[in-house]
Parts: structure tokens; C-alpha cells; sequence
């Protein structure tokens, strides 16, 4: 039998080098590639943010104009795939509709197993492009409306938000989307970004492989998380009914949603950035309730589990700030899929360039050997 040490949920397991996230649980930092998430968020945008995934360095001003102008050239959705959107089942959960439609967009790829490295990254910049325009058209298709062409006057997280709500953004909720975008683009080898390299390592086509990180970020123990904060929120009802209902929720021995993280031991650092634009919006939109709510889960909460190393995440304010961009419950996980494309893609492109193994883990055999073989008639 193996002697090998299992390391359950491949915790701590080092497969490859990467240059593109650092994580610091302990002490609950973040930056993507070598900048700190805080600044990221507060200085840039999504498109600055994927070029940096994708290259390795920010863009230069006419890096940024090129890049982008490409992404925005990539925007629209073949005809035959909207047609696909309009027949999907109305009560389809909208992260299914994403993963059929990223699916779908592979067979309409005429090229769709190209690998190169060229087409790699071309398709990468597609898919970036693309995911937002199917997130939107699904959720007008959803509530009876026709899908909205994109603009290419508006910038991604602008654009995402009219194709979406039927309305140019603010400036304010352009920011936010933003913020939002990069702070879900990238985080290490979490289970999607795991298991879109897994994929691909096989060397099937990428629209395969973000297909499987679209599934695997559908789990509620990974994308769907931001999805309970919110039941939580409605379970709670009201700031004072917190303390009771958390009496309650630790006698059952239950989860805070939201509260805890598989790698952060400290305060989740893109949770901090979200709560203060959370707070802003809150007050302005009148969204006080929720918003008031989690900050008293927060204190009460953490004065239980902040010594055991539980702190919120960044699912704990998010949903509350894409309610108020005018997205219901079941579309919050679809827009950190938005976000986190960038991120996917950037990693699978890494891969290529650093391994481009294929990945075979392997199991302790815990079975028996050399069993007698008994004919099926004498079973």
C-alpha cells in the first residue's frame, strides 16, 4: 500500500510556480501580480486589471486603448447562440444557462481546437468579452425582454450594467461594478481555477475547460456562498432579531455565511474594500436594512469566531452591493463569474507557458487485492 501523506482537499499541495496571485491568509493580504488588491480596486479598472493577468505587467496608456478596444470589438454573441439563450427553460438557474452557452460558443468556433498559443489568447480576450454580454442577455431573456446590444462607448463594467438594467450607469455604479470586477477576477488556485487547469492540461479546447470552471464555480461552497448571505440576511429579518438568531445558529452548531475562508485566517482584505463601497451605497440607496444587518452579524459574530481565525469574506458585503446594482439573488454568482474569466484565462495561459502537464494526482488504495473471481451463476 502507498506510504505517500494524503493531503486531504489538497491542502497545501504545490503543482506549479505562478506569478499571477499572491495570498497571505494570515495576515489577510492579497495582490495580483505583486500589487496590492486595495490599490487594484481603488486606482483601476477591469481592463487594466485583465491585462495584467493576462500579461503579467500594467498597460502602458496605449496598451490599456488597444486592449481594450479589442475587448470591446469581441462583445457581441453569434446570432445562432442568442437564438440558443431564447429557448433555454425560464426557471434554469443562470449559472447553468452560462455554462451551456460557454459550451456552445465552442462549437460555433470554427477554430475551437486550435491550442496555440495565439489562438489561446485570442480566445481568452473573446471569452473575457463575451461572458459579460451572456450574463446580461440572459437576465433580460429571464424577465421577458429582449437582449441589449453592447456599446462601445462604454467601458466593460458600464457596459455590463446597461446591457443588463436597460440604463446607462452612473459613475458611481460604473465605480462599483469595478471595484466588484477586480476584486472577484482572481485568487489563486481556488476549485475553478483548479479544475479549468485540469482540464485543459488534457489539451482540450478552452471553451471546454472554462466550461468545467463554470461548473465547478457553480457549487455553493464556492461561487453560490454570496447567494446564502443574502437567504441569511432574509432569515434574520431585522438588526435586533441578530442576537437571537445567532444564540440559535450557535446552538445547532451552524455556518455564518459568509464568515470564513479556506485560506484567509485574517480579515478577508477584498471583504474590507467591499464593505466600505457597501456602506456608500447603503446610505445613498436606501438599502440600510441589509446593509445594517450584516455589520451587526459582524460585530456579534466576530466577537465569537474572529479568535478562531473566522473572519467575513468577500461573499459577506458583495451581495449586498450587486442588489443594489439592480441584480437579484440568483444572478450573483453568474457576475463573479464575469469577474473571474480573467483570471481563468490568465491562469490557463500561464500554465502553458510554465508546465503544460498533464495532471494525474493520485489515492492511497484502501481495498482488497488478489480476491478469488466467482462466476456470476455462483454469486
Amino acid at each position: 500500500m502507498s506510504t505517500k501523506t494524503i493531503a486531504r482537499g489538497l491542502e497545501g499541495v504545490l503543482f506549479t510556480e505562478s506569478a499571477m496571485c499572491f495570498i497571505d491568509g494570515q495576515a489577510g493580504r492579497l495582490y495580483y501580480g505583486g500589487y496590492k488588491i486595495q490599490d487594484l480596486a481603488e486606482y483601476s479598472t477591469f481592463e487594466e486589471v485583465s491585462f495584467l493577468l493576462l500579461h503579467g505587467h500594467l498597460p502602458s496608456r496605449q496598451e490599456l486603448q488597444a486592449f481594450s478596444q479589442k475587448l470591446t470589438s469581441l462583445r457581441a454573441l453569434p446570432p445562432a447562440l442568442l437564438e440558443s439563450m431564447r429557448r433555454y427553460p425560464k426557471n434554469a438557474h443562470p449559472m447553468s444557462a452560462l455554462r451551456t452557452a460557454v459550451s456552445e460558443l465552442g462549437m460555433l468556433d470554427a477554430d475551437e481546437d486550435n491550442v496555440s498559443p495565439e489562438a489561446l489568447y485570442e480566445k481568452s480576450l473573446s471569452l473575457i468579452a463575451k461572458f459579460a454580454t451572456i450574463v446580461a442577455a440572459n437576465k433580460r431573456l429571464r424577465e421577458g425582454l429582449d437582449p441589449i446590444a453592447p456599446r462601445a462607448d462604454l467601458s466593460h463594467a458600464a457596459n455590463f450594467l446597461y446591457m443588463s438594467n436597460g440604463k446607462e450607469p452612473t459613475a458611481e455604479e460604473t465605480k462599483l461594478m469595478d471595484v466588484a470586477l477586480i476584486l472577484q477576477a482572481e485568487h489563486g488556485f481556488n476549485a475553478s481555477t483548479f479544475t479549468a487547469i485540469a482540464a485543459y492540461s488534457t489539451h482540450t479546447d478552452i471553451y471546454s475547460a472554462i466550461t468545467a470552471g463554470v461548473s465547478s464555480l457553480k457549487g455553493p461552497r464556492h461561487g453560490g456562498a454570496n447567494e446564502a448571505v443574502m437567504k441569511m440576511i432574509g432569515e434574520i429579518g431585522s438588526v435586533e432579531n441578530v442576537g437571537p438568531w445567532l444564540e440559535n445558529l450557535v446552538a445547532n452548531k451552524g455556518r455564518v455565511m459568509g464568515m470564513g475562508h479556506r485560506v484567509y485566517k485574517a480579515y478577508d482584505p477584498r471583504a474590507g474594500v467591499l464593505e466600505k463601497y457597501a456602506s456608500i451605497v447603503a446610505e445613498k440607496q436606501g438599502h440600510s436594512k441589509e446593509y445594517a444587518i450584516l455589520k451587526e452579524v459582524e460585530r456579534r459574530a466576530g466577537a465569537i469566531y474572529n479568535p478562531k481565525g473566522i473572519y467575513p469574506n468577500v461573499d459577506f458585503y458583495s451581495g449586498v452591493v450587486y442588489k443594489d446594482l439592480g441584480y437579484d439573488l440568483e444572478y450573483f454568482t453568474p457576475i463573479f463569474a464575469v469577474a473571474r474569466i480573467s483570471g481563468w484565462t490568465g491562469h490557463i495561459l500561464e500554465y502553458t507557458r510554465l508546465d503544460d502537464r498533464l495532471l494525474r494526482p493520485d489515492a492511497a488504495y484502501t481495498g482488497q487485492l488478489d480476491l478469488p473471481y466467482v462466476p456470476l451463476e455462483q454469486r
